[in-house]
């Protein structure tokens, strides 16, 4: 009988430290998450010196944690996924030097993974995927479409050529005094506005599949200071509603294009920006009249940062035979293309 393959992930790339014990590239054994967001919300945003202290007191503790939840110890262990990167550069050394220790120590194997590779793996531990699949990855740093045509292979087919959709959604939550992390609340405000009572611009760049969000949310940002200017008031629902209304129909319309040039049989939404409820039916109704590709949408606590996205994809470039050395090291502008 065939041993269970056991993966140890591990993330650090920003304000989540995180480990956690996946079986078989698709069984969550355990998945802690130290969120830092209270200690970031009164920047505005997340601070990376604050963030790297916190990694180096909290990462023995997650991994005790996700040791003992998972009910198994180094030594059952048939690898360490680490996030190599993109990501804070400070917060992806204090992840990848802890596995590289653990590593050493118990003589264990080493895959780095990128962080996106992770949240788009994340969708595995939903269901087992089917290739060639098409992913739209939105987050706070990250607006890509990437074509997955065989495991562990990636090509890009668009990305961001400015502000990424999450950073759009932070900056434009800023403009209208909401907390942060600004994408949940503008989701929430959206849900009580009209999405047709501004007028925003839809940034199609000549039919490609990139993205380009600056524009989008320097026009919000002016047609709240003229109305001030004017002593007009626009309600503050109205306008998230039409913001993310301008996002969503971007995002929607590109990916489905691209789902039917490739002919892909299955699309997965991953990233932190996934868990946006107007982005999550907005996809799910476009794929209804497409019945030929499977849409896969991660819940909630797989969409932000967390480890088990990293032991999927590790268990997936481990197969593939993927292995690094110690000399592995924080990389915050690696490519997923290259991994």
């Amino acid at each position: 009988m065939k041993k269970d393959q056991l993966i140890l992930g591990i993330e650090t790339s920003c304000d989540e430290t995180a480990a956690a014990v996946i079986k078989n590239g698709t069984d969550i054994l355990s998945n802690i998450v130290a969120s830092q967001i209270e200690s970031h919300k009164r920047f505005g945003g997340v601070v990376p010196e604050i963030a790297s202290r916190h990694h180096v007191e909290q990462i023995t503790l997650v991994l005790e944690e996700a040791l003992r939840e998972a009910d198994v110890t180094y030594d059952d262990l048939d690898a360490i996924a680490v996030t190599e990167g993109p990501g804070l550069v400070g917060a992806l050394l204090i992840g990848v030097n802890a596995a590289k220790a653990v590593a050493f120590a118990h003589n264990i194997p080493l895959v780095g993974v990128h962080h996106i590779a992770g949240h788009i793996y994340a969708n595995r531990l939903i269901k087992e995927i089917e290739y060639p699949a098409l992913s739209l990855v939105v987050s706070g740093g990250h607006t890509e479409l990437v074509l997955i045509e065989r495991p562990g292979h990636f090509k890009v087919i668009g990305e961001t050529r400015d502000d990424a959709a999450g950073e759009a959604y932070d900056k434009v939550a800023r403009t209208l005094h909401l907390p942060y992390p600004g994408g949940p609340h503008i989701d929430r405000l959206a849900q009580e506005g009209d999405p047709t009572s501004v007028r925003l611009p839809r940034a199609w760049l000549e039919d490609s599949y990139d993205f380009s969000f600056s524009g989008l949310k320097s026009a919000v940002i002016n047609t709240l200071h003229n109305a001030e200017q004017r002593g007009e008031t626009i309600e503050p629902a109205d306008l998230a509603a039409s913001f993310q209304q301008s996002v969503i129909d971007v995002l929607v319309k590109k990916t489905v294009k691209a789902t039917q040039e490739y002919g892909v049989n299955q699309v997965l939404l991953a990233g932190g920006v996934a868990a946006n409820k107007g982005l999550r039916k907005a996809l799910t109704e476009a794929f209804e009249s497409i019945t030929d590709t499977e849409l896969i949408i991660p819940p909630l606590s797989l969409c932000t940062d967390n480890a088990a996205m990293i032991g999927a994809a590790g268990s997936v470039l481990f197969e593939n035979g993927k292995r690094s050395g110690m000399a592995m090291n924080g990389n915050p502008g690696l490519d997923i293309e290259t991994i």
